[in-house]
């Protein structure tokens, strides 16, 4: 049966982000993911796993500033210093967190950029960065995110996915299968994941096209969840929606998987 994370980052907003965690464990949650931990101190938030038992399955490395429209620096040439610096922070995190998969953010194309060499600067930090977690038990991943959501985000489907950790070459680079990216891209989305199955390492899942809960819209992504069971997937699927009332009101087709809503 999957094993389903809470994105903290999406659900349970109604609550302020430290109490997030135990709001994921009192429905029963045993896992959870985060775009960015780094608003609190990483042994604030070890004591909030801690204390509620749950599993930190995924985080980003950071991504620059939001606001002025970074979505990371992998991919980014004349910034590979504020790349080494987020994976810095980002391993830090890691360590006290005990969370071994770290999602690579390769950043925005910028008008009139070179693709070409976002490329080869995506490759060289991605094997400086494989070269580092080689022996540390961690999964670096890279997630396809679709051009309606994030107009211009360097990595946009899953072949090009494939073609990076092909150049990389690191057995512990993994796919970030996003299913509700995948749908607005590339759809196909069973043939698809049972395809992508042996490089995937962790699973994403919202209703389309909305991003409201994953039993909702035009892809079945319940009938999805099984067909990753079917393949033996052992990762976690993270739930990265945004409910459409409250997160406890939206976790009814969750009670197969253990979830209360």
């Amino acid at each position: 049966m999957p094993k389903l994370a809470a994105n903290l980052s999406w659900i349970y907003q109604e609550v302020p982000f430290l109490q997030r965690f135990g709001a994921a464990a009192a429905h029963g949650f045993k896992a959870v993911e985060i775009l960015f931990p780094y608003e609190a101190p990483a042994a604030d938030i070890a004591a909030e796993l801690k204390k509620h038992k749950l599993t930190q399955a995924l985080f980003n490395l950071p991504a620059g500033d939001a606001s002025k429209g970074e979505r990371g620096f992998a991919a980014l040439p004349g910034r590979e210093a504020d790349f080494a610096a987020a994976l810095d922070k980002a391993l830090d995190y890691a360590k006290v967190l005990e969370c071994t998969t770290l999602h690579v953010m390769s950043g925005m194309i910028a008008p009139g950029a070179d693709v070409k060499a976002m490329h080869k600067t995506f490759i060289s930090n991605l094997k400086m960065a494989c070269d580092r977690t080689a022996k540390s038990g961690l999964t670096l991943v890279l997630e396809p995110i679709n051009h309606r959501d994030i107009p211009g985000y360097f990595t946009n489907t899953t072949a090009q996915v494939e073609q990076i950790m092909s150049e990389v070459g690191a057995p512990h680079l993994k796919l970030q299968l996003d299913l509700y990216h995948c749908q607005v891209t590339e759809g196909d989305l069973t043939r698809r994941t049972e395809r992508l199955f042996p490089i995937t390492a962790h699973v994403q899942i919202a209703g389309n096209p909305d991003r409201n809960e994953p039993d909702i819209g035009e892809a079945n992504h319940l009938y999805l969840l099984d067909v990753l069971d079917r393949l033996g997937y052992q990762g976690y699927v993270g739930l990265e929606y945004k409910p459409k009332t409250t997160t406890g009101a939206g976790l009814g087709w969750a009670a197969k998987y253990g979830i209360k809503a």
